[in-house]
């Protein structure tokens, strides 16, 4: 295989090569869709059957940091398509400058995440041996509401009359939690490694309105990886929500 340029051997023209890798980028979405989509049919199934245990787990969710961090990637959704812009018209510069935008507000989110992460761990709220759902509101620390701790267990106490077995399946939320926000986190982390290297290539310069295939293809992943998180949130965070 030998290169032109930016125009691979196989390709006869820019265009062409730009419509194959824009199908292929799709195709990798689909398949993306297929994958994240069975975990969300196991969510909806186990959220319909435990729905007591899944509401009460949900209100153990830090409500605030996770609306920040969905404002934070609805920003880093307008940088990235200010870069594919950029680079369609020419604007180097600015290439360069969205990108990093969009890769300081990737960090943002998983800096966050990494905040609710140990807030779980704090409130032994890890599935496996040590859990236990009523570990917050039975050593609330000198940092919590009264109030809201007052109201958290009175909602635990009316969900056990519901569900009896509200440990086992609040670990099964906490599982499907962790499973579903660690899969997005590593999509992530992978963006992150991608606009790394869209970045050193933007400041050669490569990225012109006669080549900007990667720019784009980077942009439809980071914006599919955006859109997961926009279900995941009122899924995980809003169910049965009462403050």
């Amino acid at each position: 295989m030998h290169r032109t340029g930016e125009l691979y051997g196989q390709f006869q023209t820019l265009e062409q090569q730009k419509e194959s890798s824009t199908l292929g980028m799709w195709i990798f979405l689909v398949t993306e869709v297929l994958f994240f989509g069975g975990m969300f049919l196991t969510y909806t199934i186990n959220r319909h059957a435990y729905f007591a245990a899944f509401g009460v787990s949900s209100n153990t969710l830090d409500i605030t940091l996770g609306t920040i961090n969905t404002g934070v990637l609805i920003m880093s959704s307008l940088t990235m398509a200010m870069a594919v812009w950029a680079a369609q018209v020419g604007k180097k510069g600015l290439v360069t400058g969205f990108l990093i935008a969009t890769l300081a507000l990737g960090t943002v989110f998983l800096g966050i995440k990494v905040v609710e992460y140990k807030q779980k761990f704090d409130h032994q709220l890890i599935p496996g041996r040590s859990f236990d759902i009523w570990y917050r509101v039975d050593h609330p620390t000198p940092a919590d509401d009264p109030k809201e701790i007052a109201f958290e267990r009175e909602e635990l106490h009316k969900a056990t009359l519901t569900d009896p077995d509200i440990q086992s399946h609040g670990q099964l939320y906490f599982s499907l939690y962790f499973a579903m926000t660690g899969l997005h986190a590593l999509h992530m982390i992978v963006g992150a490694g991608l606009l790394i290297w869209l970045i050193k290539e933007s400041l050669r310069g490569r990225f012109t309105p006669q080549y900007n295939t990667p720019v784009e293809n980077i942009g439809l992943y980071w914006h599919f990886v955006d859109i997961v998180w926009i279900y995941l949130f009122p899924l995980l965070y809003l169910i049965d929500r009462h403050h």
